[in-house]
């Protein structure tokens, strides 16, 4: 025990506190890029597009990481506006209210199949018509997802926890304690915790959010694949 934690025995627990958000946001990354890396292989799969997977890496800090899963959302917004412009053109408008509202009819699917040729060179031919539409209105519904996670992954890259290495959190109490918090007293602490709070409040829900839309357009797609 240090000389600190004797005039300032609550330290301890506090250190083991700033460890779990600590972890808690590896936790947080790690799934959301492994969300990310799902949604884009199921649009390379299903609309022909060539996204690259992004990758976590251990040895970089929280914002180096935070900059690579936003330009990878980006790069899907872009997609989606330009999938979702090129639709507008083709499709009649009535059409096209119909098709962010999933009310095609057979008629309706054949049109909207020509325009998903012409937009995004797949043939969506019946077998596959279903999925595609699926997969396409749930990018168009869905933008503002993608937006929020941008901005919440901005955010947790402005904040205190910025600048530490990904890797450190999972490093145990001896170098977390070295890494992030050092010799630190109580009131360091306390505020350290305070900012980690604040991160998690906004990245906890919107990760959840993210994640689970995800998973459900994955299994809809699996499902209308069967």
């Amino acid at each position: 025990m240090s000389w600190s934690d004797l005039f300032y025995p609550e330290n301890p627990e506090r250190r083991e506190k700033l460890i779990r958000k600590s972890q808690e946001v590896h936790e947080l990354m790690k799934n959301n890029f492994r969300a990310t890396n799902q949604l884009t292989e199921a649009l390379n799969k299903h609309l022909g597009l060539s996204f690259s997977p992004i990758t976590l890496n251990e040895s970089a800090t929280v914002k180096e990481n935070c900059d690579v899963i936003i330009q990878g959302i980006r790069e899907i917004q872009a997609e989606v506006l330009k999938i979702d412009e090129k639709l507008k053109e083709k499709l009649e408008p009535a059409l096209y209210e119909k098709l962010k509202n999933m009310s095609l009819s057979i008629p309706d699917f054949q049109l909207f199949s020509s325009a998903v040729h012409a937009v995004c060179g797949v043939a969506a031919i019946a077998s596959t018509a279903i999925v595609v539409t699926e997969l396409i209105v749930w990018l168009i519904n869905n933008v503002n997802i993608l937006t929020d996670m941008s901005k919440t992954f901005n955010q947790i890259g402005e904040a205190v926890i910025a600048s530490v290495t990904l890797g450190v959190f999972f490093a145990g109490i001896d170098m977390m304690a070295q890494a992030i918090i050092g010799n630190i007293e109580r009131d360091e602490l306390k505020k350290a915790l305070e900012e980690y709070d604040k991160a998690l409040e906004e990245f906890r829900p919107a990760s959840e959010t993210y994640q689970d839309s995800i998973t459900y357009v994955r299994i809809r797609l699996e499902m209308m694949s069967q």
